[in-house]
């Protein structure tokens, strides 16, 4: 047995490994060499965050983990199921030296078999990712005018917005927040707004929507696959899905926390009257985090979900 790092060409391989070991599973969609090409040619690509196993000359196995901690399942060909093993300590060896506390992986939850291993190899289940919609004709009558108390983010609002959550907001400071929300290709610096204080001086809560008829729309999309949405807070360090009509917002997990919501809701659905691209609001959020979770419960329709594995290296 040998362990090495990507090198080129090793792009149809991986797809045709991929394609072999997980074509039993639910679902499974195949992997097609230009899908793989394309994440090799990133700009933040890392070939030595990708491992291939060989055996007597054949590779016959990989393991690939990303800048943010999250890692895949260990694939390799039938008949070399006994190298998975190996393989996926050698990944999380290499993630150790390079400084990783915490890995993590998501899958669909109908994957038991990669379920399994995961939980085989010191994982442990932590929460679900919940995935929302709800249809812009059930929502109650949008405002004729927006409310005077929601007005745009500015960084200076950032500060007091950052810990409502505790621990939801992805990024190690304040300031990295502010470059991800004003400086995000993806994302309009006018995409988010602020609910503030009668005084206005005070952000209360802050809201997000992000649109483009070029994204999917949230029905058209399988809820149960890993995918992170695009503008949802807490995925500020994911690789994400781009939908039309993502709604996420932040408040402190208390009695306003659901009128806070609401008017942001109304917001939002006060900015897309005049647009016939969105038909729904999408949401998304974590099993964990409480108030949110309830309030999307309450207020939207669950669309599907999926579980994300945890381990402390």
């Amino acid at each position: 047995m040998r362990i090495r790092t990507f090198q080129p060409g090793d792009e149809a391989l991986q797809a045709s490994i991929y394609n072999r070991a997980a074509a039993a599973l639910p679902r499974f969609k195949p992997a097609t060499t230009q899908e793989v090409q394309r994440r090799s040619r990133a700009r933040d690509f890392d070939p030595a965050a990708h491992f291939f196993v060989e055996q007597m000359g054949e590779t016959v196995g990989y393991a690939h983990f990303l800048p943010n901690g999250r890692v895949s399942r260990a694939w390799t060909l039938p008949g070399h199921e006994a190298l998975a093993g190996p393989l996926f300590a050698h990944l999380l060896s290499a993630m150790k030296e390079r400084g990783f506390r915490k890995v993590f992986a998501a899958y669909r939850g109908d994957w038991l078999e990669v379920h399994d291993f995961l939980l085989g190899h010191g994982f442990g289940k932590a929460r679900d990712i919940v995935n929302y919609a709800i249809d812009l004709v059930d929502m109650p009558t949008p405002p004729a005018r927006p409310s005077s108390g929601i007005t745009p983010l500015r960084p200076d609002d950032l500060p007091a917005l950052f810990t409502l959550v505790p621990g939801l907001v992805q990024l190690a400071s304040v300031a990295d927040w502010e470059k991800h929300l004003f400086h995000n290709p993806q994302i309009p610096a006018d995409a988010a707004f602020v609910l503030r204080s009668h005084d206005g001086n005070t952000p209360l809560a802050v809201g997000i929507l992000v649109t483009d008829p070029n994204y999917a729309s949230p029905g058209n999309v399988d809820a149960n696959m890993p995918c992170y949405r695009l503008g949802a807070f807490g995925n500020e360090l994911m690789s994400v899905k781009r939908i039309n009509g993502l709604f996420s917002f932040l408040a402190a997990n208390d009695a306003k926390l659901s009128p806070l919501g609401l008017d942001l809701m109304g917001h939002a659905a006060y900015r897309l009257r005049e647009t016939d691209d969105v038909e729904s609001l999408a949401a998304q959020a974590p099993s964990d985090a409480d108030g949110l979770t309830w309030f999307y419960q309450r207020n939207f329709r669950r669309q599907g979900s999926f579980p994300v594995f945890e381990r402390q290296l």
